[in-house]
């Protein structure tokens, strides 16, 4: 059920179960370089696919995703397959990151903070509809690392944007939803998943030395 990436170099501080986006599973770039990227830093990372992605492979046809109860409740069922000797760290990608976030309101195992890489705070074009209700029940720290322009919520519209509660920020040059920077920025794409992964083990060692 789990898919484990971990540092050959050091013994692991944190495990970080990682939950993938709408559109592409636990096998894309994406969410394997971020994997690896992360567990080099001693953090162990835990992919796994929803069932209905792992349906989708196995029909060889693209699905949607499920309604968000029956998402939550297999992401809890993952986490029964945690380490136990391990700080637990809980997060995703876009859709998987809002997912994190939900069952961080009410899931039975002890989580020691939630990591977002683009959050969906809004459908794009869309600012009213919000999805951000439920931050206010997140009940352990909560980052989100977002591109600048994401078109899922920008630097400019958050930073005057009310929420319930306030997570934690990292923004990432230029960024697009998965981080990508326009070549005219001057950063690389490299750079800024870099930077992310480094922010994501950064928030994960605070949290542990505060514990």
């Amino acid at each position: 059920m789990i898919e484990w990436f971990k540092s050959m170099e050091q013994p692991a501080i944190a495990q970080f179960i990682f939950a993938h986006g709408a559109g592409a599973g636990s096998d894309s770039d994406f969410m394997q370089h971020m994997a690896k990227l992360i567990s080099e830093q001693g953090v162990d990372v835990g992919l796994f696919d929803f069932e209905y992605m792992q349906i989708a492979k196995q029909t060889n046809k693209r699905r949607p995703p499920e309604r968000a109860q029956k998402l939550l409740i297999y992401y809890e069922r993952v986490l029964t397959n945690a380490q136990p000797d391990l700080p637990l760290f809980i997060g995703g990608k876009s859709m998987g990151g809002r997912m994190a976030s939900m069952l961080a309101c009410s899931s039975e195992q002890s989580l020691s903070g939630v990591i977002a890489f683009g959050y969906p705070f809004h459908p794009p074009g869309k600012p009213e509809k919000l999805r951000t209700d439920h931050f206010a029940d997140i009940v352990c720290p909560f980052l989100v690392l977002q591109g600048e322009r994401d078109t899922f919520g920008t630097r400019e519209e958050l930073l005057t944007m009310k929420m319930p509660k306030q997570p934690l920020f990292t923004w990432l040059s230029d960024g697009d939803h998965s981080l990508k920077p326009r070549k005219k920025s001057g950063v690389t794409e490299l750079q800024n998943r870099e930077t992310a992964a480094l922010s994501a083990v950064e928030f994960i060692k605070q949290q542990i030395e505060m514990r």
